[in-house]
């Protein structure tokens, strides 16, 4: 039989009170460690939810430092050319409430922001997210209003970061599943082509 939680007092009263470091930990503003952890950061996770309440959580990767500092409450994150999908874009325009998890390589913890998001076409600082020459079309414009780190167990529980735990060929290959699941119509020779060596020169293209 499976038994449901329905009120924040039986999840609290089965997962106990959170101790005091944990429970105001909460900040509202980065602080210099917050400006060195994005500075080393190449990779963010976006959460966001449209109006009917769907969510989407997209990657989103660069080299390190992608994230770019306005002031103690405002980041920004670049467009990068995608699938076009534009499922957070879209949802931004609905909701603006965002989360972003920003990770570092081999570090377990991660940096946790969550805050109110615009979408901007252009403003003065878009060159300094320029890379390989790819000036973006748009960029994510996140207020801060909480700020805090996450700690490691998760990574830690999982092994991620640990190369012996690594199985990439668990799976059939990306062309394998876009064959299977998404273009069955395409050749899996072209497709292996496609997300071949040359893949890597098209990530800005």
């Amino acid at each position: 039989m499976t038994v449901e939680i329905t009120s924040a007092e039986e999840l609290r009263e089965l997962l106990g009170t959170p101790n005091e470091q944990a429970a105001n930990k909460e900040r509202a503003r980065l602080h210099e460690l917050d400006r060195q952890w994005l500075a080393a950061s190449p990779f963010c996770l976006v959460a966001t939810a449209g109006a009917d309440g769907s969510c989407d959580v997209s990657p989103k990767g660069d080299p390190a430092g992608f994230a770019l500092v306005l002031d103690d409450t405002t980041i920004a994150l670049p467009e990068r050319p995608g699938n076009r999908r534009a499922d957070g874009y879209r949802n931004i325009l609905e909701n603006p409430h965002v989360g972003l998890l920003f990770m570092i390589p081999g570090r377990a913890d991660t940096l946790r922001i969550n805050g109110r998001a615009r979408l901007v076409r252009d403003a003065p600082w878009f060159a300094e997210m320029t890379v390989k020459g790819h000036r973006p079309v748009l960029a994510v414009l996140v207020e801060v209003e909480q700020i805090f780190y996450h700690c490691p167990k998760a990574f830690l529980r999982s092994a991620l970061w640990k190369p012996e735990t690594w199985q990439p060929d668990v799976l059939p290959s990306r062309a394998r599943l876009v064959k299977e699941l998404e273009a069955p119509e395409k050749d899996l020779a072209e497709l292996d082509r496609h997300y071949g060596p040359d893949y890597l020169k098209k990530l800005y293209a």
